[in-house]
């Protein structure tokens, strides 16, 4: 039976790495080691405080005494932007990954969880829009999703991607209404009828569209939110609609209204509105739903449904939909590390098949790839590795155009079923996915025109192994292969597969004595021609591993 007890007992190895896998961008084996002697709870505890970031905005210019932004604090329309805005987006989209690179939280795990189900592109917006919607995900990344709804309403962003700026009560829009329903809160059900899904109709999405009308964008310089403190869109009354708006049978045929007719009335309407959507059944059920097939397989079953999804939405209801508490319950459980039943490896470790942005991060932060400094090294860090390297071509080649969502369901990957995942992993992301340790290990993007391009920065393999502690001795090769394959793949491997590694990967069938001179060689010379060969060979092996490909 599937089963939220808490985990008892430490960790280990297995258990932390697959917790650090599924809920971080950033894999390393220090940290892995450090959660091993760490019960579950402690470990996630840890997990669910957010870090303060690197740098609170982007940087423009080079240049360590005065670097250059232009979000921070908000400047009126007529100031001048160091650049033309659209080179500025590719800024803020370069500060977002390096700042989720170097998050040891679950905090940018969740903010995309919630780019996903509440998906503007970086189109929507100018950059400063576009990185207030960021900064909004993030602040509602472990916090209260009834606030977060709220606040979503007036983004900027969101209010030209999803027309709500163009919603009046003489010229209602809907398109927003339907995906608050769809996307945000309840979901799509099951055709019942005409225009019924069974969790809302047609019908609720046009009382719905007037509950929204008259909320609009606002200057970033004039309107800032007191709770957030980020710019923010706001409610004009002259353009909402305040007749009583009454739902169908799906809402329990309610009927709320505005108090007054003003913009605190406005406020309240659209504040009981929420609650009458979350506190129908999906609205706690979806979103606990979404949060087991991001962070714990796609698969839910009549078994998940009656025991893990429905007690995860009680608890969410019964903390006002807070959102630390139903996280802590999920990932301290038994479930979460699958040994609620009698086979404790059979239906969580490597059932995820891992997003480009996962394979990506994780091998950045596993083999501590340099990044360019954001400072001092500004274009190189910005555009040649953040936008050129990782996010055009290990990413949007690979089927997932970070921040440019195909449409407004986001992401395929995480709700297109039945494949689900597997679409990260198909005959058109192949290529770009096995390109990776290429990239890594020559530090040129390896793909078509501008294949010798410089991404400004390589793994240097050889002084890794040497530098980084990762390998405890590296001149063992039944060590090294053994340490590399239990921390970068989810199960180890049985004998067979480990002697592949060993004997015909690293070793190419040559005596482990002859690994050991070549390394003893190295230390004394400095010269890694010979050991480079290798251990260029073992990465590009495991990289290409089905075993790496999942988590």
């Amino acid at each position: 039976m599937a089963s939220l007890n808490p985990l008892q007992g430490q960790l280990g190895r297995r258990k932390a790495a697959h917790l650090l896998r599924r809920t971080s961008f950033r894999f390393t084996r220090a940290k892995v080691d450090e959660w091993a002697n760490m019960t579950a709870s402690e470990a996630v505890n840890a997990l669910l405080v957010s870090p303060a970031p690197l740098l609170d905005q982007p940087v423009y210019a080079a240049g360590a005494g005065a670097p250059v932004t232009w979000i921070n604090p908000p400047q009126p329309p007529s100031a001048t932007l160091p650049a033309d805005d659209a080179e500025l987006t590719p800024y803020v989209l370069g500060w977002w990954v390096n700042e989720a690179l170097h998050d040891e939280s679950i905090t940018h795990k969740m903010i995309m969880y919630f780019h996903q189900y509440l998906t503007v592109d970086a189109a929507s917006g100018s950059s400063m829009q576009f990185f207030d919607y960021l900064s909004l995900l993030r602040w509602g990344a472990l916090g209260n999703y009834k606030k977060l709804i709220l606040k979503i309403v007036t983004d900027n962003c969101m209010l030209t991607y999803l027309d709500n700026d163009q919603n009046f009560a003489q010229n209602p829009n809907e398109n927003f209404a339907r995906e608050f329903f769809e996307l945000f809160t309840v979901g799509r059900g099951d055709a019942a009828g005409p225009g019924d899904y069974t969790t809302f109709t047609e019908d609720d999405v046009i009382a719905a569209a007037r509950v929204f009308s008259g909320f609009n964008h606002a200057q970033r310089h004039i309107n800032i939110d007191p709770e957030t403190n980020l710019p923010a869109g706001k409610a004009y009354a002259q353009s909402h609609d305040f007749d009583p708006k009454t739902f169908s049978p799906r809402l329990g045929g309610a009927t709320i209204s505005a108090p007054t007719n003003d913009v605190a009335g406005m406020t309240a309407e659209l504040s009981a509105f929420v609650d009458l959507v979350l506190s129908q059944p999906e609205g706690s059920k979806n979103l606990c739903r979404r949060l087991y097939r991001y962070f714990v397989t796609r698969n839910v079953s009549q078994e998940i449904e009656d025991e893990i999804i429905t007690p995860l939405a009680q608890t969410l209801v019964s903390n006002n939909f807070e959102l630390k508490p139903v996280l802590n319950q999920l990932l301290a459980s038994e479930h979460f590390y699958d040994v609620d039943d009698s086979d404790n490896a059979d239906e969580i470790f490597g059932a995820l098949i891992k997003s480009p942005l996962e394979l990506a991060m994780q091998a950045f932060t596993f083999f501590q790839v340099p990044i360019p400094d954001p400072i001092t090294d500004n274009k190189t860090h910005y555009i040649d590795f953040y936008n050129a390297a990782v996010i055009e071509r290990m990413l949007g080649r690979a089927g997932m155009p970070l921040f440019y969502p195909w449409d407004v369901a986001g992401y395929s990957g995480y709700y297109q079923d039945p494949t689900y995942n597997r679409q990260f992993f198909n005959s058109a992301t192949i290529v770009q996915r096995y390109k990776l340790p290429q990239v890594l290990l020559t530090g040129t993007h390896a793909w078509g025109s501008g294949a010798s391009d410089d991404i400004g920065t390589k793994l240097d393999i050889a002084a890794w192994v040497r530098d980084s502690g990762i390998i405890s001795n590296p001149e063992d090769s039944y060590v090294l292969v053994q340490e590399l394959l239990y921390y970068l793949f989810p199960e180890e491997p049985d004998n067979e597969r480990f002697t592949h590694y060993l004997d015909i990967v690293f070793l190419d069938q040559l005596p482990p004595a002859d690994w050991t001179y070549e390394w003893q060689t190295f230390l004394s010379t400095g010269n890694d021609s010979e050991v480079k060969i290798p251990l260029e060979r073992l990465i590009n092996s495991v990289l290409f591993a089905p075993e790496y490909q999942v988590m």
